[in-house]
C-alpha cells in the first residue's frame, strides 16, 4: 500500500505541471496539492533523482528532460499519431479554428493534441484542458458512442444543455453512431460548441476522434467544418489502410 501511495503521489506532482504552469515553488504546490511540505519535498527530491522532475532555483521545479524521452517512446509506438497530427494541423490552418486530437483511455478521455494555427476569434472552453468531460464535449460524445459506452457515473450537469439523463444519451449515441460524428452546443460552457469526427485503423477501429471548438455563433458553418474534417480524417483513415463499404457505420471499439 506504501508503494502504491508514492506512486500516485508522483503521478498528483507530475499532473499538477501544464501549460499554465510549467514551474511550481514548493510551498506554492504543497497548497495546490494539499500536501504538507516535508512530503512533497520528499516526493520532489525522488522525481529529481528520476530525472522527471528538475529544480531550477530554491524551491522551484520544473518537468524533466526525461519525459521527452519517454513521449517519443509513446509516440513512436502510436503508427497513426504522426499522419493524424499533420491533419489537425491542415485543419487548424483551414478552418482557423483550434483543432485538437482526443483519445479514449478507459473511461477519460483525453486531448493528446491541439493547434491553433492561423485561430481567429474569441477563446472557447478548454483551450489547455487535457482530461476532457466526456459527456459534454463533441469529441467525448463520439468517443463514447463509438464504442458503446454508457454516460460516466454521476455525470455533471455544466449547463443546462449537458446531457446527464441515461435515456437521452441513448438515443443520441444512436445518432452519432448512424452520422459517424458529433454536435456539441453550449454543453460544456456557454459559448463554445465542437464538431468531431473518427479516425479508423485498417479494421474500422475507432483510433482518435478529429476536431474542431468554435464560439458557438459559428456552428452556424458546421457543414463547411464538417466537410474539412471528414476530408482530413478519411485521408488519415485511408493512409492506415481503412477502406469503407458503402452505407456501412464504422464498427465500435469491442
Amino acid at each position: 500500500m506504501a508503494s502504491s501511495s508514492l506512486l500516485v503521489g508522483a503521478v498528483d506532482v507530475l499532473s499538477a505541471f501544464d501549460a499554465d504552469h510549467t514551474e511550481w515553488r514548493l510551498s506554492d504546490l504543497s497548497r495546490q496539492l494539499g500536501v504538507p511540505t516535508s512530503t512533497l519535498h520528499e516526493q520532489l527530491l525522488a522525481l529529481c533523482e528520476t530525472g522527471l522532475v528538475t529544480r531550477v532555483g530554491r524551491g522551484r521545479y520544473r518537468l524533466g528532460w526525461r519525459l521527452l524521452k519517454l513521449s517519443s517512446a509513446l509516440y513512436g509506438s502510436l503508427p497513426w499519431y504522426g499522419p493524424a497530427h499533420a491533419a489537425m494541423e491542415r485543419v487548424a490552418r483551414a478552418t482557423h479554428r483550434l483543432a485538437f486530437l482526443c483519445v479514449l483511455d478507459g473511461q477519460r478521455v483525453l486531448c493528446v493534441a491541439r493547434s491553433v494555427q492561423g485561430r481567429d476569434g474569441p477563446p472557447v472552453a478548454g483551450e489547455l484542458d487535457f482530461d476532457l468531460p466526456a459527456h459534454a464535449t463533441a469529441s467525448g460524445k463520439l468517443l463514447l458512442a463509438l464504442t458503446g459506452r454508457p454516460l460516466p457515473d454521476t455525470p455533471l450537469a455544466y449547463t443546462p444543455r449537458t446531457v446527464t439523463d441515461p435515456t437521452t444519451w441513448a438515443t443520441e449515441a444512436q445518432a452519432i453512431r448512424h452520422a459517424a460524428a458529433a454536435v456539441t452546443e453550449d454543453e460544456w460552457a456557454h459559448g463554445t460548441g465542437g464538431v468531431a469526427v473518427p479516425i479508423l485503423d485498417s479494421s474500422g477501429t475507432v483510433l482518435a476522434a478529429l476536431g474542431v471548438s468554435v464560439p458557438t455563433a459559428q456552428l452556424r458553418a458546421r457543414a463547411a467544418l464538417m466537410r474539412t474534417l471528414r476530408d482530413a480524417a478519411d485521408e488519415v483513415s485511408w493512409t492506415l489502410g481503412y477502406r469503407p463499404s458503402p452505407g456501412v457505420t464504422p464498427p465500435s471499439r469491442p
